[in-house]
């Protein structure tokens, strides 16, 4: 049984301040958690699940220090609506400033959703983005909306956040950002280094970043809708500028 002060500090979790003392995050649900226990199961502080999920993946749970524990305390633990089976408590990943070679990464400009944010890390991952730079005013990484949107690409993509723009100012390689005006990513070349910019989700790409852009790329617009969510953009984007 689960005593009040592990209960308390899982809890105090939901809060960024606790996730950056401790350097712990959330992950939930048997999908992620399976793939991050087979993949790094070193970044496992303890696993707690439910009498039914430990016993059908114990060759899992043998990797790391886990607790069966009861629905009553999945629910007082879980940061879901709805509770899945299994929780887990993980140190947070390495994040390093990337040093380019000749290759494309994804820089967001204040991306805030954080189901986003996940989703965006996830696309990166399925198209071989190795880095992702955060602006200030990006989602936190370990929020558990992103960790869930992300699934285990969270732990396979170098996630950097860039203060003040100083990374950001010192790429000498082209940057490309994602506007309403721009040369037609249907007719944009192929792009096998670079930088490209999202921008936040109603105000786009800031101004102080405009000024280092060297081409603006946009999805012609066929229909009536205002704008495309920054993740579904990021996805149609790419899938054009890594073509073969």
């Amino acid at each position: 049984m689960l005593s009040k002060n592990e209960i308390k500090d899982i809890q105090s979790l939901r809060h960024k301040k606790f996730r950056e003392d401790t350097k712990l995050f959330v992950a939930e649900g048997p999908k992620i958690i399976g793939e991050l226990l087979t993949l790094f199961p070193q970044q496992f502080k303890k696993v707690y699940g439910l009498k039914e999920w430990v016993e059908e993946n114990n060759r899992l749970t043998s990797k790391v220090e886990y607790e069966i524990i009861s629905e009553t305390e999945l629910e007082r633990l879980s940061q879901l609506q709805t509770p899945n089976e299994v929780i887990a408590v993980l140190h947070h990943f390495e994040s390093n400033e990337p040093a380019l070679q000749k290759e494309l990464v994804l820089y967001l400009d204040a991306i805030q959703d954080p189901g986003n944010f996940g989703s965006i890390i996830r696309i990166a991952d399925w198209f071989g983005i190795k880095h992702l730079i955060c602006s200030e005013g990006c989602a936190d990484l370990y929020n558990i909306k992103v960790v869930q949107a992300s699934m285990a690409s969270i732990a396979k993509v170098n996630v950097f956040y860039d203060v003040g723009l100083q990374w950001l100012k010192k790429q000498n390689l082209p940057k490309y950002a994602a506007t309403l005006d721009g040369e037609s990513v249907y007719s944009t070349s192929r792009k096998d280094q670079g930088v490209l910019i999202i921008g936040n989700e109603s105000k786009g790409v800031q101004r102080s970043i405009m000024e280092m852009i060297d081409q603006q790329i946009t999805i012609p617009r066929f229909g009536e809708a205002e704008s495309l969510n920054a993740a579904v953009a990021t996805g149609i984007i790419l899938s054009h500028l890594l073509k073969k």
